[in-house]
């Protein structure tokens, strides 16, 4: 059965002014660092490497972009449909894109906005849907955690604590998710709270939810998915490196650097100067690149990974109206249908 959620025009969150102001802001400390950074170690040289790169090649980054966001958005629809929330993909699109622009947002937290736009679409709550999102950009996070793991004891054996130590944290934290007792015991805790009374059944509903998306065949399936979604963006920077005229950085280097870098940048929104900086600076000392190349690699692959999204997702959100209005209005296809 379909449900319709009405939603007075102010009771909707403006999405659209607030991505704007901190795309704003996003853009302008990017910027700066970039220029700071390629006027402390070379300015024109910086720009002579942009402008030999072979340009051709940036089509099929590009496109190994487009394959992550592809295999994360089948990720993301498939595991609504494992919590029985079935969007048509002609608008679940539209949705996860939405969320591309949002990870420039402080601690990411403007990707809630896809559990919210399923809820004004579908009318699930979003205490329902929420897991969907953790799990998918969960999976992605281990992904990523797993690749950097492959390589670290070759490339920095330094970092090697803080990699094994992320995926301990993050088998804890699943092994946890699968005590049910436990878990149910703190939500009976909440729920003698007299002013938290009022959210231990959400918090219930969250948790069975968590535990349907991260049960071993969902979990086994959006992992592997990640891993090569974002395995074919690890592809996308040794091929910037191969557009640049290196040959001497290796598939297995760059795939460790462009996974440890974005582990690294992980705090940040979008990774924004810390998972630039550990590019240019792990290109200097893992792959052995000049300072000037490694700055122009981090930019190009960036540019492609992230700011690509970040447009894609602010051209949706200039017809997010249009788009709630499709999924909502009485003629749209039931739930059913969109299977």
């Amino acid at each position: 059965m379909r449900y319709a959620l009405a939603m007075d025009q102010e009771q909707r969150p403006d999405a659209l002014h607030r991505f704007r102001r901190w795309a704003a802001v996003a853009v302008a400390l990017a910027t700066v660092g970039y220029v700071a950074y390629a006027l402390w170690r070379g300015w024109s040289e910086t720009a002579t490497e942009l402008a030999s790169f072979l340009w051709p090649i940036y089509v099929p980054v590009l496109g190994l972009t487009l394959l992550n966001y592809g295999l994360r958005y089948l990720k993301w629809h498939y595991l609504l449909g494992r919590l029985g929330i079935h969007v048509p993909h002609r608008t679940n699109v539209w949705i996860f894109v939405t969320g591309l622009a949002m990870v420039i947002s402080p601690a990411k937290a403007g990707e809630v906005v896809k559990p919210w736009l399923v809820r004004v679409c579908t009318g699930a709550p979003i205490h329902q849907t929420l897991p969907a999102l953790v799990a998918e950009r969960g999976t992605d996070g281990i992904a990523v955690v797993i690749l950097a793991a492959v390589g670290v004891t070759t490339f920095m054996a330094e970092a090697t604590e803080l990699i094994f130590g992320t995926i301990a944290a993050i088998v804890a934290v699943l092994a946890l998710i699968s005590v049910r007792p436990l878990a149910k015991g703190v939500i009976d805790v909440v729920r003698r709270i007299g002013p938290l009374r009022g959210i231990a059944d959400g918090l219930d509903e969250s948790y069975e939810a968590t535990r349907t998306v991260l049960a071993p065949v969902p979990f086994a399936v959006t992992l592997a998915m990640s891993l090569v979604a974002w395995f074919a963006e690890c592809v996308g920077y040794w091929l910037v490196f191969v557009g640049l005229n290196v040959s001497t950085v290796g598939l297995d280097a760059a795939t460790f650097l462009y996974a440890f870098a974005t582990v690294f940048g992980a705090p940040s929104p979008g990774g924004m100067g810390m998972a630039d900086a550990a590019l240019v600076e792990g290109a200097v000392q893992i792959l052995q690149v000049s300072a000037p190349v490694a700055l122009a690699a981090a930019l190009l692959v960036r540019v492609a990974t992230l700011w690509f999204g970040v447009l894609l997702g602010a051209c949706v959100l200039l017809r997010l109206e249009s788009v709630i209005e499709s999924a909502t209005r009485p003629d749209a296809p039931d739930e059913g249908e969109a299977a």
